[in-house]
């Protein structure tokens, strides 16, 4: 296994770019910067869900049960967001309601929040892109709950960091599989807890 892992080459810098560059263009939508296009839901398609999922597949083998979870999962979330705004526009089903769309964002946030707990294992970096996220999708389920636009724009803005903090993680990945060595710091993390067992 070890031998086969070396002929391997990392998938994660596919997985958060295709997640990173595709969040920062919805939520340049949601900040009210650009108006919703084909750019975003081509990207979301394609580089957001097709190449996260193939990005969670290669995880699988190499054995990373995160990697595997987090890019598959974000890979279909991508998918299924793409198929809610264009099926409507292709008059095959009714727009989602609101109340049921923001439902949808909040059960996103909360398997965010159990990937944000696994990555408190990992870096800082790590950290950082889960727990924006988390917060990214509770301000747009909340946005869409109580009828509350401003939380969606505040969501934007904040969303564009989340993506941005994956767009470096990537680099940082490429750049050190590149240079062999480490070129852009992701912060180590923090020490293990230990728990006193009576």
């Amino acid at each position: 296994m070890a031998q086969s892992d070396t002929l391997l080459a990392n998938p994660a810098p596919l997985g958060l770019m295709g997640f990173g560059m595709t969040t920062v263009l919805l939520n340049l939508h949601n900040a009210g910067l650009v108006p919703m296009g084909a750019a975003i839901l081509g990207m979301g398609l394609m580089f957001g869900g097709f190449a996260q999922i193939i990005a969670g597949i290669l995880e699988f083998l190499k054995g990373n049960t995160f990697g595997l979870t987090a890019f598959t999962a974000y890979g279909a979330f991508w998918l299924s967001l793409v198929a809610l705004i264009a099926l409507p526009k292709l008059n095959i089903v009714a727009a989602t309601d609101p109340s049921l769309m923001g439902s949808y964002l909040l059960v996103w946030g909360l398997f965010t929040f159990v990937m944000f707990l696994g990555t408190l294992r990992a870096t800082r970096a790590h950290q950082t892109i889960f727990a924006s996220l988390v917060v990214l999708f509770v301000l747009l389920g909340l946005g869409d709950l109580l009828a509350q636009p401003n939380l969606t724009v505040i969501a934007g803005y904040e969303g564009i960091f989340c993506g941005l903090s994956a767009m470096y993680l990537a680099a940082a990945e490429i750049l050190e599989a590149q240079f062999h060595y480490a070129v852009l710091p992701v912060g180590h993390a923090g020490p293990r807890l230990r728990v006193a067992m009576a």
